[in-house]
């Protein structure tokens, strides 16, 4: 839903309830007319009147916090009690159970709004009896028509709110998923940057070490040799002082060759881009993650790596959001054919059999829905293992289609 329709659905809901006050006051004002000109003193009828739209508007104007699904039928028993004072006083504010029937629906559950509804419309058709000592048919038929009528208008509007409360989280879901895959895609191209720096580092490391630190080793060697045969004394200085050299320059080109090569053979790009973000989460929310790599991992095709990168941030960002939990370990292992990433935690977990069965309108539900499809698309599939008060289980398989100019590196975690 766009956020003019958003604000179309809110504007609506504000309507309903401006509607809702203005029905009160015009409702129990006319009663109050009405019961001044059947005979009631004037001041009886105003304090009526007053009594119950005071009471109406106080609902209303009570903190968000307070309007608990309890308050409210607390609220709403006490109006319909000073509503029944009224009508013994006139009958005459009989009408004013169109507003009850109205909240009723709105308020409370819908066996107990039938039972109240029924309460109510028992009062409107017994109130002429006690009054007047009769009854007609309009007086019953038509009071049943209209409960029926707000009653449902009620849940329809009820329904009405439910509904752009499921839009709204749809939408900030949605939105979030979107923040986090641009978060995602920067986060890829570092990744993509780094791995570009790493394979050149690799491949000037092993050009010097098979071109000049072999060439130095051999000079070294043949100088050696050629000081211990020659009886020539300056030649023999000359060459030790070559071997020398040569064992020097040696001995800077593998520190050079050194310095180039931990670097990318101690952390693959995959297992950089996992760390930051385990670290990010450690840093931001004070969760203890540990980071597990598989040594024998190959290098992985680059859907493999963005689906197994997103799926990451997703369970990550479920923890950080819903799991409450203390401590989490991932694992990405090498299945032989396949690759497989683990991420268990620690936290309050939920129940398996009822996300299943859900149509899930939550943003838990979402992104599990969405990581399982996202691996699905290709080959692969996610486990899910939780109950709650145990912490939950996830397992992302993918197999692997190594490309075929595929280099084998080593990662280490």
């Amino acid at each position: 839903m766009s956020s003019s329709q958003l604000l179309s659905v809110d504007l609506t809901v504000r309507l309903m309830n401006v509607c809702q006050h203005v029905m009160a006051a015009a409702l129990t004002t006319v009663g109050a007319v009405r019961a001044v000109l059947d005979g009631v003193p004037v001041l009886v009828a105003i304090v009526s009147g007053l009594a119950l739209v005071s009471w109406h508007t106080a609902g209303s104007l009570l903190p968000a916090r307070y309007r608990s699904t309890r308050f409210a039928a607390v609220w709403l028993v006490g109006f319909a009690l000073i509503w029944l004072v009224t009508v013994a006083i006139s009958a005459e504010f009989v009408s004013v159970a169109f507003l009850l029937w109205l909240l009723a629906g709105h308020l409370l559950p819908v066996r107990w709004g039938l039972v109240f509804s029924a309460l109510v419309l028992g009062v409107v058709i017994l109130t002429p009896i006690l009054h007047d000592g009769s009854t007609s048919y309009a007086n019953i038929f038509g009071p049943t028509i209209g409960g029926v009528f707000a009653f449902g208008v009620s849940l329809g509007y009820l329904q009405l709110l439910r509904d752009a409360v499921t839009r709204e989280e749809l939408v900030a879901s949605l939105t979030k998923a979107q923040a986090e895959m641009s978060e995602l895609h920067d986060e890829l191209a570092r990744t993509q940057r780094h791995s570009g720096m790493i394979a050149e580092r690799t491949r000037i490391s092993r050009d010097i070490h098979d071109t000049v630190a072999q060439a130095l080793s051999s000079i070294k060697l043949l100088a050696h040799v050629g000081s211990k045969r020659t009886e020539d004394r300056d030649a023999a200085r000359t060459l030790s002082q070559v071997e020398s050299m040569a064992s020097e320059s040696l001995a800077d080109v593998r520190r050079i060759v050194a310095a180039l090569v931990p670097a990318q053979l101690e952390d693959g790009a995959l297992a950089v881009a996992l760390q930051r973000m385990c670290t990010r989460l450690s840093d931001e929310h004070g969760i203890d993650v540990v980071l597990q790599v598989d040594h024998s991992l190959p290098v992985l095709p680059t859907n493999v790596e963005v689906a197994l990168l997103r799926t990451a941030q997703s369970a990550l960002a479920n923890v950080r959001q819903h799991a409450e939990a203390t401590h989490v370990v991932m694992s990405v292992i090498d299945a032989v054919d396949a690759v497989r990433l683990d991420l268990v935690d620690d936290g309050r977990g939920f129940d398996i059999a009822e996300w299943e069965q859900s149509s899930g309108h939550s943003s838990v539900n979402f992104g599990l829905g969405f990581m399982r499809d996202r691996l699905r698309e290709l080959g692969g599939e996610l486990d899910i293992e939780s109950a709650p008060g145990r912490g939950t289980a996830i397992s992302a398989s993918l197999p692997i289609h190594l490309p075929s100019k595929a280099v084998d590196v080593e990662v280490i975690p």
